[in-house]
């Protein structure tokens, strides 16, 4: 049963992929204008980074599948909160970098990091590898967090007339 295995963990990678490439044109023309902290990580650091982290969260999703037994009733819960946590991480960087909606991506990172934690605790009882696998990102999401509410703070939008 390679095949799940497989999916499982690439699936991520596919926001990924598109993230990168609305974030590729932005990080050298938008993002430079921005007052950013000086304690952010190099641009080189993210696409490493969100590699880990989704190759980590893609193998912990089969784990939680494959000790439910596939998708069974018992993997609404867990599978459903990673989806759902799946699907605000991937709408994130069009907000920030497409729309250029510091604000609402803000908010739409805190809500991902409370999925990101709601999904950590349902996953506990069926599988600690698979929990363990998500802790990475969460502390990731808690600095991402940081980074964007300082960016947010330190480039007020400006009013249309």
């Amino acid at each position: 049963m390679w095949l799940p295995l497989v999916g499982m963990t690439a699936l991520p990678h596919l926001g990924g992929f598109y993230g990168g490439y609305i974030t590729r044109t932005q990080v050298k023309t938008w993002y430079p204008t921005l007052q950013k902290p000086s304690w952010r990580p190099p641009n080189g650091a993210f696409p490493i980074v969100w590699t880990c982290l989704y190759t980590g969260m893609g193998y912990g999703s089969y784990l939680i599948w494959k000790e439910l037994g596939g998708f069974t009733e018992d993997a609404v819960v867990p599978l459903g909160l990673y989806g759902l946590q799946l699907a605000l991480n991937w709408a994130w960087t069009p907000l920030f970098f497409g729309a250029h909606k510091l604000k609402w991506a803000l908010i739409e990172i805190v809500l991902l990091t409370g999925t990101v934690g709601a999904t950590m605790v349902s996953w506990y009882p069926i599988s600690r590898t698979a929990t363990w696998l998500l802790a990475p990102y969460l502390s990731w999401l808690c600095l991402a967090c940081s980074l964007n509410y300082c960016i947010w703070r330190d480039n007020p939008e400006k009013k249309e007339e």
